[in-house]
């Protein structure tokens, strides 16, 4: 990865795409589901304590860093993948909502998100990115899968 390729600049499409991501957390902040189970006490304090640092810095990574090779953005087959990945994420916290809280319910919060966000980097060449969001990922996992799946 050569720094050289990149520039600072400011890609509001990353931005845009965070807080579409955020939009249920918002809604889950306010309005509680049925069967909460998110609430609970998280076991995996300083994991989580990493994932959080970590999306701090997939976002500044995705929002400020842009690879000089990019192209405009258009929708291309990464794009899809994103707009697919946050579409099935809404529909896990639908499940979610109804009362559905099992393995792919919570497999579908956990992953979906991480797969927009990677597929989104590599979508605009942004390889900086892809090194928060991985670190991110594997936290996010480990979060979800040690809490509410084992």
């Amino acid at each position: 990865m050569r720094l050289k390729k990149y520039k600072l600049s400011f890609d509001i499409w990353g931005l845009i795409l965070f807080l579409i991501i955020m939009i249920p957390n918002f809604i889950w902040f306010s309005v509680p589901a049925p069967n909460d189970v998110l609430r609970a006490d998280s076991v995996t304090v300083r994991i989580d304590n990493i994932a959080s640092l970590c999306q701090i810095l997939m976002v500044i990574a995705l929002c400020i860093f842009m690879n000089r090779k990019s192209c405009k953005f258009r929708i291309t087959p990464f794009i899809v993948i994103v707009i697919v990945c946050c579409l099935l994420y809404f529909v896990s916290w639908i499940y979610y909502y109804i009362g559905i809280v099992n393995m792919v319910t919570i497999l579908g919060l956990t992953l979906f998100p991480c797969l927009a966000f990677v597929f989104f980097a590599i979508d605009r060449k942004n390889m900086i990115a892809i090194i928060p969001i991985s670190i991110f990922t594997v936290c996010h996992l480990i979060y979800g899968i040690v809490n509410f799946v084992i």
